[in-house]
């Protein structure tokens, strides 16, 4: 059977904020695929709460978003980068507003209308422009309407990448990046898309966390992909942990957006009391790899499987109107945070580290573009500083756009093999994926978690060495499914995260470590090799 074909000028693969920018930052002239997992609104950009951090207000200013990032990113930002991105900040918000977005507004005392700005973790000022505490939600719905405009964007629904194709892997000179296999959920057959440019936005990792505030497409595919076809990867050991996702059986993964705390609420113990100032003259604003810890702290030293999170001492009609989807969510379960506090723990929230670009999105390997969660830019450094997520994946998709438009394209003419499954069949023994993905995440979460030891990261290591080998074997003998795709990338990026824990002998931003509990005079990204390319 032969292999169904695509040929496009650019293949994106995601659907987030990153790859949705992306598509219309480029020509109309540009015929694009853009690859969706599961629908277009089932990425991580749909549930972000909290906003996009930019310098709109005149007593802000770049100097002082650039400190804050610094500051919160625990001396291993790029100055360069992070600049980079301030700069760039106003123009992402004003096209924002020009596609529609709906941000919220203040009237003033003398009856103009302003943006309503929120204050978060690691913010010196109030710089969070939002939408209610549906930001993401309300970006991504005005960006996929604009497709309406684009009939040069091909969007295919419940497809998901198996491996990029590189010109090495099939024989001819060079690696550049030609395309990938792609899995079609519907018709559970492997399709080529050949491309002239391939930009992966793809988004994070942390479903490779038993708990995590992300939605189930974040199970690395781009940084595995790409380590698999040749990239670096640096600084994966950053893995942020959000101080506050609801604790209740029937809300997994709901996250409480840390604009509560911007806005005023309390973290609190079960007996009612603060704890926070205890750890950070900041309190509940301390960034978030401090709040985290202070939280898993409390929770271990007390036995307890949740705190609270109070904002019910502010106004009913406040809550309720910053707060429209945090309230609606917790009152369908029986929780009035009018009236009554939040019961909360940390979850895994954001991959801090990834492939490596530079401001342009370029990878190590030509006509390969990576942007969003996916990618170390050097940005974040130790610890993302919230609402910088947004507005990282929108500025750096735009200038990968523009660097798309600027550079040649490859040969599209490759002869490229059919994606061959004769010699697998279908598996009978799929219980062996759902055990290891169980086994995966819960070592990952008990051994590198929020605190790590240097035992409890050779334990890990040892664990997915075996994992890897028995899903390694079961990959080349069964036919694939989305799954099996999942499964084989949270390996490769469960490895990448604990070799990376491993090297860095310190704590430092996201990663604590008891045995290395001080910070190194000197400290350097980790950078990791493929193999065959040290």
């Amino acid at each position: 059977m032969n292999t169904k074909s695509h040929i496009h000028d650019v293949l994106i693969i995601g659907s987030g904020a990153a790859g949705m920018t992306t598509a219309l930052k480029l020509p109309k002239s540009y015929s694009i695929a853009m690859l969706c997992k599961q629908a277009t609104n089932e990425g991580s950009t749909y549930y972000a709460q909290g906003g996009v951090a930019a310098v709109l207000d005149e007593y802000d200013s770049i100097e002082s978003h650039i400190d804050d990032t610094l500051d919160a990113g625990a001396g291993l930002c790029q100055e360069d980068v992070v600049r980079f991105t301030v700069e760039n900040s106003t123009d992402v918000v004003n096209w924002l507003v020009e596609l529609g977005v709906d941000f919220d507004t203040e009237i003033q005392p003398d009856g103009s209308k302003e943006f309503h700005l929120t204050k978060e973790g690691g913010h010196s000022h109030r710089r969070v422009i939002h939408a209610a505490d549906a930001t993401g939600r309300e970006i991504a719905s005005k960006l996929e309407q604009r497709f309406e405009q684009h009939e040069n964007v091909e969007i295919f629904e419940h497809f998901v990448a198996v491996d990029l194709i590189t010109t090495d892997r099939i024989g001819q000179s060079g690696n550049a990046c030609i395309g990938a296999y792609v899995l079609n959920l519907k018709t559970q057959h492997v399709e080529l898309f050949r491309a002239k440019h391939v930009v992966l936005a793809t988004g994070g990792a942390s479903k490779v966390y038993l708990y995590t505030s992300n939605p189930d497409t974040a199970s690395g595919d781009g940084i595995a992909m790409a380590w698999r076809a040749g990239c670096r990867v640096a600084n994966m050991e950053f893995n942020q942990f959000h101080p506050t996702c609801l604790y209740h059986p029937e809300a997994r993964s709901f996250l409480i957006s840390e604009a509560l705390r911007g806005e005023g609420a309390y973290l609190k113990l079960p007996d009612g009391s603060r704890f926070m100032d205890k750890f950070d003259e900041r309190g509940e604003l301390a960034p978030r790899d401090i709040v985290a810890r202070a939280i898993d702290h409390e929770m271990k030293r007390l036995g307890c499987d949740f705190i609270h999170l109070d904002i019910s001492h502010k106004p009913a009609e406040f809550i309720k109107s910053h707060f429209p989807t945090i309230y609606q969510k917790c009152l369908s379960l029986g929780i009035d945070i009018t009236q009554s506090p939040i019961p909360i723990v940390p979850a895994a929230h954001y991959t801090c580290g990834g492939i490596m670009t530079d401001t342009n999105g370029r990878t190590d390997i030509p006509h390969l573009y990576a942007v969003g969660e996916s990618t170390y830019t050097g940005l974040h450094g130790a610890n993302r500083m919230a609402s910088n997520s947004l507005l990282e994946c929108m500025v750096f998709a735009t200038s990968a756009a523009a660097n798309i438009q600027n550079t040649p394209a490859t040969n599209s003419d490759w002869k490229i093999p059919d994606w061959d499954e004769s010699q697998v069949t279908d598996s009978d023994e799929d219980v062996v994926i759902s055990h290891n993905w169980e086994e995966l995440r819960r070592f990952m979460w008990d051994y590198v978690g929020i605190v790590r030891t240097s035992k409890r990261l050779q334990r890990a290591r040892r664990r997915v060495q075996l994992l890897n080998q028995e899903v390694a074997e079961y990959y080349s003998n069964y036919k694939i499914s989305s799954d099996l795709i999942e499964l084989r990338n949270l390996m490769t990026v469960a490895d990448l995260i604990i070799r990376s824990a491993i090297q860095r002998k310190e704590s430092r931003g996201l990663h604590y470590t008891l045995d290395f509990p001080d910070l190194n005079d000197d400290p350097q990204d980790t950078v990791l090799v493929p193999p065959r390319f040290g």
